[in-house]
């Protein structure tokens, strides 16, 4: 069978095992023992053994449970709510006021979350109806609060920026670094956005709360600071040297473990519900993985990655073309499919042709990374998109049109970052 033939026959295949509610992990191993079993001559079992042993067996692969836990501790402190008591008296004198706290928080937040749905989770559960009750517009709320939360993904630590290290064999410290400036020019667009929005709008913003003093606003700030030394002790310690991305996330839950003890959230019911969260969470990733894993070693076999390698390649296009095409391809792939996913899924065959073209891998991680972000907002299968249903009862086609604008000041930071590479790479350098 030609190759086209072969990959119609996989990616048919692939589909209807989804579509019959197949797990994700379970699919992608049956996808990968079909084409083993019918176009390789290597013995499928043996090689389905040793790929998924080697791929939950990897130390790097550590750092994932131990950042997923502490999420997960962290979701049932009352870190949001201190977040929000320091950032307020901050925000209100920029335009679109306590708005803002969406934006920030979420920034604060995914540095310590790593998840893109917790971000939005917990965040949401303490604006919305602080910023309903205030009177601000709720198409305002929620589109921020959907695009901010996306950072949960970018900021580091990032459970799929660990996926596409142990995928893409890349340094996870280093991707961890490299998403500090991206996702804080991120968080830099999404405030600009709504500063331009309220002084268009002015008789849409509330008026500001009474003024504090400077002094005031300082002693509200002291709610700031467990956070930040959380953030502090988890990525100073990558980027000094000091840890290794799974120290670090070893650091992070000694942390959150003593600040839910701080502040009284930590007991027996909660380490418990925190713990077999991270486990449920995890072992749904690892199964993922594991899957993947046998899929990328099926497809080396039957040789499909070297062939659309070359044929991208004979294809004659430069690094910003195929770039394009890759974004278009995952945003279609962000409409189905999660992010771990899609990265999973792919990495296989797209690493070689992205290694061909000259682009440097971890300035691509941090690409990939925003455009999966772009799909947690995209209809119909946007993570994001589900937790502010679930949390506002709006209709989701709702929710994606006020999340668009944000959508589009994602595609302006990837032309930023395809103009301005230094702004991936250059504190990777400095490590």
């Amino acid at each position: 069978m030609s190759d086209m033939a072969i990959t119609g026959l996989l990616v048919l295949t692939l589909f209807l095992l989804l579509g019959s509610g197949v797990w994700i992990g379970l699919t992608l191993a049956g996808v990968a023992w079909i084409g083993m079993e019918l176009f390789s001559s290597r013995p499928a079992g043996d090689a389905m053994a040793v790929t998924i042993w080697g791929s939950a067996s990897s130390w790097t692969l550590t750092a994932l449970p131990l950042f997923v836990w502490m999420g997960e501790i962290l979701f049932r402190t009352k870190l949001s709510e201190s977040m929000f008591r320091g950032l307020a008296p901050w925000v209100n004198a920029l335009p679109g006021r306590l708005l803002h706290t969406n934006i920030l928080g979420s920034t604060i937040f995914a540095a310590v979350s790593g998840s893109s749905a917790a971000t939005c989770a917990t965040i949401g559960k303490m604006t919305i109806p602080e910023l309903s009750q205030r009177g601000y517009p709720p198409e305002k709320i929620v589109g921020s609060l959907g695009g901010a939360s996306t950072l949960g993904l970018l900021i580091p630590p990032s459970i799929i920026m660990i996926v596409y290290g142990v995928a893409a064999e890349v340094s996870i410290a280093k991707l961890f670094v490299a998403g500090v400036l991206p996702g804080l020019l991120l968080a830099a667009l999404f405030s600009g956005h709504l500063m331009v929005w309220a002084l268009l709008n002015p008789d849409k913003v509330p008026k500001a709360d009474a003024g504090l003093s400077f002094a005031q606003k300082l002693a509200e700030s002291r709610h700031l600071i467990p956070v930040v030394l959380l953030i502090g002790g988890v990525i100073g310690t990558i980027y000094t040297g000091i840890a290794t991305a799974t120290e670090a996330a070893a650091v992070g839950v000694v942390g959150a473990l003593i600040l839910s003890a701080s502040q009284g959230s930590l007991n027996a019911a909660t380490f418990k519900a925190s713990l077999l969260g991270a486990t449920r969470l995890y072992c749904m990733i690892a199964l993922i993985l594991a899957g993947a894993a046998f899929l990328t070693l099926a497809m080396g076999y039957i040789g499909l990655p070297r062939h659309l390698a070359e044929f991208v390649g004979s294809l004659g296009l430069s690094p910003g073309a195929l770039l394009l095409a890759l974004a278009l391809f995952y945003m279609l792939l962000g409409c189905f499919l999660d992010g771990i996913s899609m990265i999973v899924l792919t990495m296989g065959v797209i690493l070689p042709t992205v290694s061909a073209a000259g682009i440097d891998l971890i300035w691509f991680g941090i690409f990939v990374v925003i455009v999966v972000e772009m799909a947690q907002i995209t209809p119909p299968v946007g993570f994001n998109l589900f937790v502010l249903q679930g949390m506002t009862k709006r209709e989701i086609t709702w929710i994606a049109s006020v999340c668009a604008p944000y959508f589009l000041l994602m595609v302006l930071a990837l032309l930023l970052l395809w103009w301005f590479p230094g702004l991936v790479n250059w504190l990777p350098s400095r490590m």
